[in-house]
């Protein structure tokens, strides 16, 4: 310890004695630190850095200057080295950090930090999953995009200036001059609109898209322009109309009512009955509903017209038939047949089932008609008669008598 302490004497000793020297070696030192900050930290020049060099092309230069910033989601990340022209484009040659992984594919914006310009150019990657630049690595002019320039800002700032009304403006500033909260009031105007404009800053893509969507609305409203104007029109005629037709209609809204009272006495006088008929309607509505194949077994919707048919048959000079010479298959009810001549106008069988059961017989009887579930009325009834005949027709005053043979004539009437 005590030799360390005399090392530490001698040495100051021995620099005292040498102030102006070590003075001279301080500043030095001092001068060649803050160089290398300002240029590794400040101006970002470090030759053991490595960097890449990646080709930008853009529409247009939108302000961008060799030596301005490149930026990773606006952290710095390298500076632009040249910008010259090519035949179709703008090309920036960005020099950058090899340690920031940009994927391929990232889209590139020249974007500024003021109004007054110091534009710089901002990668704003959508993923961080490979492959990423290299060395060379050139990005198309459709994955850049640039400002607007000052020039077409100001021919769409003309275009709205065209818009504002100078009588309108004036009235403005005059009623502000009224009384002398006008420029209180002038200043909450602004205020009220920066704060919207704010307010619209942080939900940007989304004012974006309704700007956009409001201009496809505002498109096809004046693309159909003298359509609205027609309707609007339309709708003047009908409300005119209905003005004319308001003292009869508060005629009618006046005298209604002893109609409408009338018809639910009746409703209320037959309610029982209606009642009844309602109930007798849902069974029938029941009762189809489970019928619906059959019904439409009944009536095909597969057969064409008949002026088709004839048209089909009657062509080319003739009239053309399709003949079956054999002869179709019936079925035998198994019933006593009557003679033809016999005019008694019997009673028909009740019972007329056919004993085949081959379903190409009778194709349209009721046989194959098609059932509900649980339906078994395709066949005869158990211990049924096969000989029992329908109910005689009932004979009253206004029945004409068939006896054997027919009626006698002369035939009076009945009345």
């Amino acid at each position: 310890m005590e030799v360390f302490a005399r090392g530490v004497v001698d040495a100051t000793r021995f620099l005292a004695a040498r102030r102006s020297l070590v003075a001279f070696v301080g500043l030095l030192l001092v001068v060649a630190l803050t160089a290398g900050y300002v240029v590794v930290g400040a101006l970002r020049l470090n030759p053991a850095r490595k960097q890449i060099a990646v080709e930008v092309l853009l529409s247009q230069s939108g302000g961008l200057l060799p030596n301005q910033d490149v930026t990773l989601r606006g952290v710095p990340v390298g500076r632009v080295q040249t910008v010259d022209f090519t035949k179709d484009a703008v090309r920036a040659v960005a020099v950058i950090d090899g340690d920031a992984r940009i994927p391929v594919g990232t889209p590139v914006r020249v974007s500024a930090l003021s109004p007054a310009g110091e534009q710089y150019l901002d990668f704003r990657p959508r993923t961080d999953s490979g492959p990423f630049l290299i060395n060379g690595s050139i990005i198309d002019e459709q994955e850049t995009a640039v400002p607007v320039p000052f020039a077409d800002l100001l021919a769409d700032a003309e275009g709205l200036l065209h818009q504002v009304d100078p009588e309108k403006v004036s009235a403005i500033m005059r009623e502000l001059r009224v009384e002398s909260t006008g420029p209180k009031k002038l200043a909450a105007l602004l205020d009220g609109g920066t704060f919207l404009i704010s307010t619209l800053d942080s939900v940007l893509p989304e004012t974006i898209s309704v700007i956009r969507n409001s201009r496809v609305v505002s498109t096809t409203i004046a693309a159909g322009r003298s359509a609205l104007q027609s309707t609007t029109r339309n709708i003047d005629d009908i409300l005119g109309g209905a003005d004319r037709m308001d003292t009869g209609f508060r005629r009618l809204v006046d005298t209604g009512g002893a109609p409408l009272h009338q018809l639910d006495a009746v409703i209320a006088d037959n309610s029982e009955t209606m009642i009844q008929l309602l109930g007798n309607l849902v069974t029938i509505a029941q009762l189809s509903y489970v019928r619906v194949p059959a019904l439409k077994a009944l009536f095909p919707d597969t057969r064409g017209s008949m002026l088709e048919a004839v048209a089909g048959a009657i062509r080319d000079g003739g009239v053309w038939a399709l003949v079956d010479p054999y002869p179709r298959y019936g079925c035998d009810y198994n019933l006593p047949r009557h003679p033809p001549s016999q005019a008694d106008y019997p009673e028909p069988y009740l019972h007329t089932y056919c004993d085949n059961p081959d379903p190409s017989v009778l194709i349209r009887g009721a046989r194959n008609a098609p059932r509900p579930p649980g339906d078994d009325t395709d066949g005869p009834p158990p211990g049924y008669d096969p000989s029992a005949t329908t109910d005689p027709t009932p004979v009253g005053r206004y029945t004409i008598p068939l006896p054997y043979g027919g009626p006698p004539l002369p035939l009076e009437p009945p009345n």
